[in-house]
C-alpha cells in the first residue's frame, strides 16, 4: 500500500501569521502533527508520504503515486479538504477523510470514499482492512468500536522523519488530550473527554529526543488544549523535561495552552519555567462574570484575569490570549469593557472572535433546541454569526469591528508590546539558527522600509533598557505584529464592512418592498 497523507490548507487567518513568515524565512507556522502521529500508527509495510498544502500545492503525479489519499483538517480547512478529495477521486484514487472536522461533521464531506471519526490509537483495524481489501464491503463512515478515547500510552513517536522540518517556524508535540472543564462553546471536551489522558514522561522524552536528533533547535509548541488538565501528572512530566533540557543544552523554547487558573499554581508555574516554557495561551474570553457563568467557564470566575496575566508575565511568560464577544448576556457595552481590559494588560497578541457554535458542543445543542442555529461555522468569525445572536446583529458587528480596529491600530499594539517588555521577567535564551537572517530582514523590512518603522524603533530602544535579552523579544513581537496589524487592516475590517453593507442593503430592499403599493386594481 502507498498512502499519501495530505494536510489541508488554512485560509489567511490571525493564526496563519502569513505576513510574518517571510521575516523568519519559513513556509508555514506548524507541521501537520496529526498526520505524523497517524503515520506512526499505520502498518509498517505501507509506504507513506506526508504532503502539507501550507508548504506547497499537491500535483497530480503525487496523487497518482498513491493507492489511497488520506486528507485531514479542521472546519476552517474544509474547502481545501474537499478540493483534494475531488481531485483524487477524479484521478481514480481511493480517499479517506479524518481529523477534527470529519469527527464533528461527518456529513460535510460527501466527496470522500470513507470518513474516519475520532482518535486513531488502537482503532485503525477496520480502516486498514478496507484499504488493503478494496473488494470487501466496508462502511463509509468508520466509527470503530474500540475505545473512542484511547490510552495515550499506546501512542508511538510520531513520524517526524516524514516532515521537512526546515519548512516550519516551530515544531510541535502533544502530551495530553482532554480537559476537566465544561465550557459550553468548546468541542475539546466533546471530542477528547473531560478526563485528561497523558503520555508517560518516557514517551515525551523520546519525542523530544527524536526532534533533537533530526536537528531541530528553537520553538516547540505543546499543542495540548489544556496542558495543566491533570496537574499532578504534569508536575512529574515537567521535572523530566527540565532534566532533559539541561542535559542537552536547552535546545527547545517551549510554549503551550493552559487554563487561566495556572496563575493560582505558583509551584506549577515555576516548574514550567524551569522546563523551558516561555509563552502560554490563555482562554480569558470575557471580563463579564455573567458571560463566563453563562458559558460554564467557572474556572475564570475564581481569579481576576488581570491579576492572572500579571503573575504569569512576572514569572517570565509571554501571555497571549483568546477573547469572545457575542454571548447572550453581552450588551452593547461589552466592546468597551473588552477594550479596557485588553489595553491595560501586557498581552500583545489578543485574539478576539465572535462567539461561534461548533457542531457537537453543548452550545450547539442548546441553540438547536432554541431554533437559533443558521449553519455550520466556516471556522473564522469575521462574518455574521452562525446563529441568531441575542444582541442586535448590526450592533454586534459594528462593536466587534470597532474593537478589532482599536486593538490592532499600530500605536495600541506596540503599546501592549512595550507593556510586556516592561513587566516580563527575562530569562537567558540561546541564539537560534536563522536568528541573524530574521534580524536583517526585520531591520530592513520593518525598521527601514516599513510604514510602522517609527513604532518599531521606539520599541527596540525601549527593549534595550532591559539589557541584551530584551531586544530579541522586541524583534519577535514586531515580526508577529506585521501580520496582526496588516491582517486586521487588509482583511478583517473590510470583511466586516462588506457584511454590514450587505445587511444594510438587504434591510433597505425589505423596507422598500414593505412600503411599495400593492399591484392590481384598488
Amino acid at each position: 500500500m502507498r498512502a499519501l497523507l495530505v494536510q489541508a490548507a488554512t485560509p489567511l487567518t490571525y493564526w496563519s501569521f502569513h505576513h510574518s513568515l517571510p521575516y523568519v524565512g519559513k513556509a508555514a507556522v506548524l507541521p501537520p502533527l496529526g498526520l505524523a502521529t497517524l503515520a506512526a500508527l499505520l502498518p509498517r509495510h505501507w509506504e507513506l508520504r506526508i504532503h502539507d498544502l501550507h508548504v506547497r500545492p499537491v500535483g497530480d503525479e503525487q496523487l497518482l503515486w498513491a493507492d489511497v489519499v488520506m486528507v485531514s483538517g479542521m472546519l476552517v480547512q474544509a474547502d481545501s479538504m474537499r478540493q483534494v478529495l475531488l481531485r483524487a477521486k477524479a484521478l481514480g484514487r481511493r480517499t479517506v477523510v479524518g481529523g477534527p472536522a470529519p469527527t464533528t461533521s461527518p456529513d460535510a464531506f460527501p466527496e470522500a470514499d470513507h470518513v474516519f471519526r475520532g482518535e486513531a490509537e488502537g482503532r485503525l483495524e477496520a480502516l486498514v482492512l478496507a484499504m488493503e481489501n478494496p473488494g470487501l464491503p466496508a462502511p463509509r463512515v468508520l466509527s470503530p468500536e474500540g475505545d473512542p478515547r484511547p490510552d495515550l500510552r499506546l501512542a508511538p513517536v510520531p513520524r517526524f522523519d516524514l516532515l521537512d522540518i526546515g519548512d516550519y517556524a516551530t515544531l510541535s508535540v502533544q502530551v495530553s488530550r482532554g480537559c476537566p472543564f465544561t465550557c459550553e462553546f468548546c468541542d475539546i471536551i466533546e471530542v477528547f473527554g473531560r478526563v485528561p489522558r497523558l503520555k508517560s514522561t518516557e514517551q515525551v522524552i523520546d519525542e523530544l529526543e527524536a526532534l533533537r536528533r533530526l536537528g531541530w533547535r528553537g520553538p516547540l509548541f505543546f499543542v495540548d488544549d489544556n496542558f495543566i488538565g491533570n496537574r499532578r501528572q504534569v508536575a512529574g512530566l515537567l521535572q523530566g523535561i527540565a532534566g532533559w533540557q539541561r542535559r542537552h543544552g536547552r535546545p527547545f523554547d517551549l510554549y503551550t495552552e493552559a487554563s487561566l487558573d495556572l496563575a493560582a499554581e505558583p509551584a506549577l508555574v515555576e516548574a514550567m519555567v524551569a522546563a523551558g516554557f516561555s509563552a502560554v495561551f490563555l482562554g480569558i474570553e470575557s471580563p463579564s462574570g455573567a458571560a463566563l457563568a453563562e458559558a460554564g467557564k467557572k474556572q475564570n470566575l475564581r481569579l481576576d484575569p488581570a491579576e492572572a496575566v500579571r503573575r504569569l508575565t512576572a514569572a517570565g511568560f509571554e501571555v497571549f490570549a483568546g477573547f469572545i464577544v457575542g454571548f447572550d448576556t453581552d450588551g452593547p457595552d461589552i466592546f468597551d469593557q473588552q477594550l479596557e481590559l485588553i489595553s491595560a494588560l501586557p498581552i500583545p497578541r489578543a485574539m478576539v472572535g465572535l462567539l461561534s457554535a461548533v457542531p457537537g458542543t453543548a452550545l450547539w445543542r442548546r441553540l438547536e433546541r432554541e431554533g437559533r442555529l443558521r449553519c455550520v461555522p466556516r471556522g473564522d468569525q469575521f462574518e455574521r454569526p452562525n446563529f441568531a445572536p441575542a444582541m442586535d446583529e448590526r450592533t454586534l458587528l459594528r462593536g466587534y469591528r470597532r474593537l478589532m480596529a482599536s486593538l490592532y491600530e499600530p500605536e495600541a499594539f506596540y503599546r501592549r508590546c512595550a507593556s510586556h517588555l516592561d513587566e516580563v521577567r527575562m530569562w537567558p535564551q540561546a541564539l537560534r539558527p536563522g536568528a541573524l537572517g530574521t534580524l536583517f530582514r526585520a531591520l530592513w523590512g520593518i525598521g527601514i522600509r516599513g510604514p510602522r518603522r517609527r513604532h518599531f524603533w521606539r520599541l527596540v530602544i525601549r527593549s534595550l533598557r532591559r539589557g541584551p535579552r530584551g531586544f530579541p523579544r522586541a524583534l519577535a513581537l514586531a515580526v508577529m505584529g506585521e501580520h496582526l496589524v496588516r491582517y486586521t487592516e487588509e482583511v478583517v475590517l473590510p470583511r466586516i464592512d462588506r457584511v454590514l453593507a450587505e445587511m444594510d442593503a438587504a434591510g433597505g430592499t425589505a423596507a422598500r418592498a414593505a412600503a411599495a403599493p400593492l399591484s392590481g386594481n384598488p
